[in-house]
């Protein structure tokens, strides 16, 4: 039986949101705990359309198995009109196997985003992406003002999650206190998942 591990699922366009994935993985990691990086494949209008079973680059795709028996998730997107993007949803939506069989019950998760304007909806991105969690029973954690850098962040950062600005031209790179945000989420469900798996050994 493979280690305990948080799994950090997210769908990326231009790369910001991968890179919130890397840095809270990096906490994770930090926290104790192995960071499973996964991602989804983008979808088309198009019914004929078809991508490789595996990305040219990059984590590999999400499978059932992967959320099912991870310790702890964060989910993660771009911003769509104040929501998840479609390729996320898509593969949320199809999680009903785990909510009839309970797996995700009481699992820590969190949530993060990046914008290309400062106020694009992060927030409700951030909620609607922690809908379908409180659906499937996990505990949520997000961010804490006892993280300094709520307070001074001149960029993303919220209590529901870390966010990004990532600017009109997504070129805007993680600044330190987003850097940061997204470690102390990382660091947050790693130690919340450590903690409710102790009991249990």
């Amino acid at each position: 039986m493979s280690s305990p591990y948080i799994l950090v699922l997210y769908y990326s366009r231009h790369g910001a949101t991968a890179e919130m994935a890397r840095q809270i993985a990096r906490g994770i990691e930090l926290g104790g705990m192995e960071a499973r990086v996964r991602t989804v494949p983008a979808i088309s209008a198009d019914c004929e359309a078809t991508a490789p079973a595996i990305p040219d680059d990059g984590p590999l795709y999400a499978s059932i198995d992967d959320l099912k028996h991870c310790a702890g998730l964060a989910l993660g997107s771009p911003t769509r009109f104040g929501n998840m993007a479609a390729p996320l949803k898509y593969f949320i939506d199809g999680t009903s196997s785990l909510w009839l069989t309970g797996e995700l019950v009481g699992k820590p998760a969190g949530v993060f985003t990046s914008t290309a304007s400062l106020h694009g909806g992060q927030e409700s991105t951030l909620l609607s992406m922690l809908l379908p969690l409180l659906h499937h029973g996990m505990l949520v954690c997000g961010l804490p003002y006892s993280e300094g850098a709520l307070l001074e962040t001149r960029g993303g950062g919220t209590p529901y999650g870390p966010s990004h600005h990532a600017g009109a031209d997504g070129k805007r790179t993680l600044d330190e206190h987003e850097i940061g945000l997204c470690r102390a989420l990382g660091q947050r469900l790693a130690a919340t998942a450590l903690k409710l798996e102790s009991p249990r050994g």
